[in-house]
């Protein structure tokens, strides 16, 4: 009688400062935006920062589906702009309570007639608005996403589709001029939850809000990342029909990142509302929403840190390059879309390793050079 003895599994434990690398990373980042830039920035700077914090939020949800399942989204704008309405319309009933009014500004000016449109109603109650500023986005993802990933659209046809969404609803907008602002929007906000936003310090009570719920939400995206759920997303982006043939769904799988990166758009919208005090057309169409895939492409959509990082960048460089080139802008947008998806596909965030491999390695002999 033979017996048979199996090798012993060896584990290599997974050194301390590896271990340490991601809470130190957000302890870090936790630092530099709620201690050393509120130190350090002005409040207008201040402000810029929370603005571009909120485009960083939407970088979060696109570095889920985009550089983690492969979801080409192009129409964000769509999801920024529900969550950003929905909160607006809220504000501004309030401020028009405050006035003793029942009806917002631009509703008396273009003589809407002294009833608020039912659908606005609702939007009176702060719970219900809070709610709807991440369950509107996430029900609207959640519908067009099951037609589609049910019929197994993907690739250019899926951006094509998420592109026609976003400039539907825009000009939906525009064309709705008594009830939701038109072109110009919803603008003159002047409170936020009881505080007034002309306050500075009110202002800064914002901007630390915004950079909390970031963090916040990259902690939650970094936790799907490394589950079971975050392998099957990547398994389905690689291959779709293997993990069909494994007995999952990657309708189910895919439509699951949709709908979360849907929700954190449209919180990011909302929060964007009390930081600028605006929500309008021109900020939720194709153009934005092609905007938010760039910061997402430029620093690394596969890299949470890049993901943010890039969207902050090219936010800031938005703002300052536009005023002194407003023709060029558009443009060099562009070029950056086309350079990292064509000749970086991970983005700033993989700079280092793709040197590290371009680098000759010790001990090997170059062309020309003699043994």
């Amino acid at each position: 009688m033979t017996t048979t003895t199996t090798a012993p599994v060896t584990t290599h434990p997974v050194p301390l400062l590896e271990r340490l690398r991601v809470p130190s990373g957000f302890v870090m980042g936790a630092v530099l935006l709620l201690g050393v830039a509120p130190l350090v920035l002005s409040d207008f700077r201040l402000s810029l920062l929370a603005k571009y914090l909120c485009y960083a939020i939407v970088a979060v949800g696109v570095s889920l589906a985009w550089g983690r399942g492969g979801l080409m989204v192009l129409g964000q704008g769509v999801f920024f702009g529900l969550g950003g309405y929905a909160m607006a319309m809220h504000l501004k009933l309030t401020d028009a309570a405050a006035t003793g009014e029942t009806l917002p500004d631009f509703m008396q000016l273009y003589g809407t007639g002294d009833a608020l449109p039912w659908w606005w109603k609702p939007f009176a109650n702060p719970a219900f608005a809070l709610a709807m500023t991440v369950l509107l986005p996430m029900a609207v993802a959640a519908v067009l996403g099951f037609f589609v990933f049910q019929r197994r659209v993907k690739g250019a046809y899926f951006a094509i589709l998420s592109q026609a969404l976003a400039a539907a609803l825009s000009i939906w907008l525009i064309g709705q001029q008594a009830t939701t602002g038109g072109t110009n929007g919803l603008t003159g906000i002047q409170g936020f939850f009881g505080y007034s936003l002309d306050d500075p310090v009110n202002q800064r009570m914002v901007y630390f809000v915004i950079a909390a719920v970031l963090l916040l939400l990259m902690a939650l995206a970094r936790q799907l990342f490394v589950s079971r759920y975050g392998e099957l997303l990547v398994a389905v982006r690689d291959s779709e029909e293997r993990v069909r043939f494994l007995g999952y769904n990657p309708a189910n799988i895919k439509l699951i990142a949709y709908v979360v990166a849907a929700g954190m758009a449209g919180l990011a919208g909302a929060l964007f509302v009390p930081a600028v005090g605006i929500i309008s057309p021109a900020l939720i169409g194709v153009v934005p929403s092609i905007g938010f895939v760039i910061g997402a492409a430029v620093g690394g959509r596969a890299s949470l840190v890049g993901a943010v990082l890039g969207a902050i960048a090219v936010a800031w460089a938005q703002s300052t390059l536009s005023d002194e080139f407003p023709a060029a802008w558009t443009y060099l947008q562009g070029l950056l879309f086309v350079v990292a998806v064509g000749f970086l596909p991970g983005g700033l965030a993989s700079l280092s390793a793709v040197l590290r491999r371009r680098r000759p390695r010790t001990g090997t002999r170059t062309t020309g050079e003699t043994a």
